[in-house]
């Protein structure tokens, strides 16, 4: 881990709780719905939706956009019909999530020896209420949007090192998901696994044992890692 200048994080599942933050607000929402059970069919659309982007099949839209697309199309599927109003707030869900309760004083660790930045897919407007919000110590909100495109492409990497102004080698990334994590390897940046096994709720399986750099079980961990013993403390 030596020449690491800039930790990286994914935001959504790594950082902060997506399922149980946006379950709880469908409950209030939506009343009688399985909202775990919506959450996570909601979520299910998360990858195939910016595929859809990155491969050219649409044009550039940022994650509001799509989640509000693919949240019209589950509430007709389950025969919803909620006003204006009411599918906006949800959308918003995805702006206020709960920190994972390692999240915070890791982060305030790992921010005191390197660059910390928060880099999702989430667009920027998004990010800056959700940072916010759940009052996570980062230098500085890397979105996806800066590239016009989705992690794992690679250019989302590579954007996130240019406008740091560090080689990409000097780059950590940090996610609880295998596709980002290769995303990431691909170019050229260096990478570290953290577990979240209740990331996707009780309806599938968290990823687990992903090929990385180094793996870690919370942000605490993964800064005892990467600084000497004591450090910081």
């Amino acid at each position: 881990m030596d020449g690491i200048r800039v930790v990286a994080c994914d935001v959504f599942g790594t950082t902060v709780d997506w399922y149980a933050g946006v379950a709880e607000q469908v409950r209030e929402l939506l009343g009688d719905t399985d909202a775990g059970a919506f959450a996570s069919q909601w979520r299910e659309r998360y990858l195939p939706s910016m595929a859809n982007v990155r491969e050219g099949r649409r044009d550039w839209a940022y994650l509001d956009t799509l989640h509000r697309e693919s949240l019209d199309e589950l509430l007709d599927r389950h025969g919803l019909d909620p006003d204006e109003d009411t599918r906006r707030r949800l959308v918003r869900a995805w702006h206020r999530l709960p920190a994972w309760p390692d999240s915070v004083e890791g982060l305030t660790r790992l921010r005191e020896r390197h660059i910390l930045a928060a880099l999702s897919n989430g667009g920027f407007a998004l990010l800056t209420n959700l940072v916010k919000a759940a009052r996570l110590p980062f230098d500085c909100i890397l979105s996806a949007e800066l590239a016009r495109t989705y992690k794992p492409a690679p250019e989302v990497y590579l954007t996130a090192a240019r406008l740091l102004d560090v080689a990409p080698d000097e780059v950590l990334m940090v996610a609880a998901h295998g596709w980002d994590l290769d995303g990431a390897r691909e170019a050229g940046l260096r990478t570290a696994f953290l577990e979240r096994p209740g990331e996707k709720g009780p309806h599938q399986a968290a990823d687990r044992g992903m090929a990385a750099d180094v793996s870690v079980a919370s942000f605490t961990e993964l800064a005892d890692l990467l600084s000497p013993a004591g450090a910081g403390r």
